[in-house]
């Protein structure tokens, strides 16, 4: 697994990734290379073997209470093997970077896999958009993650302890 920062020239494979994801509303190409030409996002791809295995994106403006999960997206030969989860953290930690407190972001009714995720990880559902995903008319998840609960989480015990203990 190599993470690192999307640029203009991962364009053509986050394309290809796209559409075989997301076969009946893939984003378009003008959106994608916005996406990550814009100052307000991150994107990270996960590039092994000289072949893109999957790729995320973050929409956190600096300064701003919360920050957005775009999209996440792994080849189906890389499914199952944790590089979801390790683009996710990635995007997450991003945004906490930028100063976010709480993540959202929408995940397809019918991805029963990619929500069990974002729950693993503590996300909770907030809301459901009813045919939200056109034209397959599939609802949307609305997820939200409290992202400083996250990050203290994340740390290793005794991190946390140590922090704890200057604090008295």
């Amino acid at each position: 697994m190599n993470l690192r920062t999307a640029t203009a020239d991962d364009l053509g494979a986050i394309m290809a990734l796209e559409r075989a994801s997301f076969p009946t509303d893939a984003w378009s190409e003008t959106l994608m290379a916005a996406e990550l030409s814009s100052p307000h996002g991150r994107y990270v791809v996960d590039v092994e073997a000289g072949r893109l295995a999957g790729y995320g994106g973050v929409r956190a403006v600096q300064g701003a209470a919360d920050a957005d999960i775009q999209t996440i997206a792994i080849a189906e030969h890389a499914r199952g093997t944790g590089r979801g989860r390790a683009l996710l953290h990635a995007l997450l930690a991003a945004a906490r970077e930028r100063g976010a407190r709480e993540v959202f972001l929408e995940v397809r009714a019918d991805n029963p896999v990619a929500e069990s995720l974002y729950v693993s990880e503590g996300f909770t559902e907030i809301a459901r958009r009813p045919r939200y995903y056109q034209p397959d008319d599939v609802d949307a998840v609305v997820m939200r993650l409290d992202l400083v609960g996250w990050a203290v989480a994340q740390r290793p015990a005794d991190s946390v302890a140590s922090e704890a203990g200057a604090c008295s």
